[in-house]
Parts: structure tokens; sequence; C-alpha cells
């Protein structure tokens, strides 16, 4: 089975092109360089990107600081828009605190300049990670 805290773990985060920068107990970091089928009509990252490296970004932190190496699974998340996301996006995430079932974490998403692009917290369910189904193309 894939590792978790490997990015490949999740096809569509793969897919975008998500590079993983740092993980350490509780804390991760992602980069992506935006490309132009990533955008919106404005030239900015369409906010499904922006929320999509923050969520990768927030479970990469919860399952780094797991004391008994579950996987987790985002339960909700609330997102704030600060600024329009342009070029390289990093995103830092933090796992602040655990129940028993439960992950509560924030992340921000910064430009190259330091930046505060967006701002999120999440709620992540804790739970063992289940087995992978590989999908076969139907061609």
């Amino acid at each position: 089975m894939d590792n978790p805290l490997n990015l490949s773990f999740t096809p569509f985060v793969q897919h975008l092109g998500v590079e993983l920068v740092q993980v350490e107990k509780g804390h991760a970091e992602i980069r992506l360089t935006l490309q132009p089928h990533q955008e919106n009509g404005l030239e900015a990252a369409h906010g499904g990107v922006i929320m999509t490296l923050m969520d990768v970004v927030m479970a990469l932190a919860a399952k780094s600081s797991d004391p008994d190496g579950l996987g987790v699974v985002t339960i909700e998340m609330k997102t704030s828009f600060l600024r329009p996301a342009r070029g390289e996006i990093h995103a830092f995430g933090w796992c602040d605190h655990y129940s028993a079932t439960m992950a509560f974490c924030r992340a921000e998403c910064r430009d190259t300049h330091g930046r505060v692009l967006a701002q999120g917290m999440g709620t992540f369910k804790r739970m063992r990670t289940l087995g992978r189904r590989r999908h076969k193309n139907s061609d």
C-alpha cells in the first residue's frame, strides 16, 4: 500500500502537480506552480485549487503527528480568501489538537513574497487507511 504521507497516495493531488516540501511531526508544507488550466477567469488560482492545497497540507500535518499512525478524512473546512493567488503558491499546515476521533488543523497559502493569500481551518476524522482500489481505463 502507498504511504499516506506520499503525495502519490492521492492521484488527484499528484495530477494537480503539487510538490511536497516538508513534513514534520504536526507540520507540513507543499507547493504548486499554478498552470493556466488551474486559473479562474481573472487569471488567478481557482478557489478550488486553493482549498485543495489547504485540505491536503492540513491532512499531511494531521497524519504526520498521529500517535496511532491513522489516516484522516476531512469532516469540515472553512476557507477565507484574502488575495488573488498567482505563480508559485506555498501551503503550510499545522495540526493543533487531537481528540480520540478527530484532528483539528489550520492552514495558510502564501505567495513567494510571504504574503498570506488564504487561511483555513479543518476538522479531520481519524481512521484506519482503507485498501486501495485500482481503476482500469474503460477504453
